[in-house]
């Protein structure tokens, strides 16, 4: 058996990480991300309306047709994925909140009825008003109301559902 002591080649690579022109570079570049960041923070409520505008045109199938209803609830269900995800990332945590509770709720089921249409409304209605209000962080009393007034409409239409995850 022979054993090859090949060289190490990754202390050659990094020389010159760690002095101050690796650092002048490693500063800039934070600062393009930051940059860059922030620009998507000021796009970010424009998104959400375009994403919203898609939860209505679900919602608005399947009203209109409820025998289509388990492609418009899987819609739904992606679309509330990606805005729970990203609400609390650009200071909405309220959009990541409610996005999470219709992701939840709108899981593939064996069959959808009008009070989970109106359950979908409510949730829509509620990041609505979060992102027309420009409500940041918790939103202090406004979300907690907000919140809470999801949660009544839920539960207004949620009897004849069943318990919302």
């Amino acid at each position: 058996m022979r054993f090859y002591r090949l060289r190490n080649r990754l202390k050659e690579k990094t020389a010159g990480l760690g002095q101050s022109v690796g650092l002048a570079l490693a500063e800039a570049v934070l600062l393009a991300a930051e940059a860059e960041f922030a620009k998507l923070s000021e796009d970010y409520p424009q998104w959400v309306l375009e994403q919203l505008e898609r939860l209505q045109q679900q919602h608005r199938a399947a009203v209109a047709e409820p025998a289509r209803s388990a492609l418009a609830f899987q819609a739904i269900n992606e679309i509330a994925h990606d805005m729970r995800g990203q609400g609390s990332t650009f200071g909405y945590p309220l959009i990541s909140t409610v996005g999470d509770s219709l992701y939840r709720f709108s899981q593939a089921r064996a069959a959808y009825d009008d009070n989970q249409v109106e359950i979908v409304k409510a949730h829509v209605d509620a990041m609505r008003a979060v992102i027309q209000g420009r409500v940041k962080g918790d939103g202090g009393e406004i979300g907690r109301a907000l919140i809470a007034s999801m949660q009544r409409a839920i539960a207004k239409y949620a009897g004849a559902v069943g318990p919302v995850p």
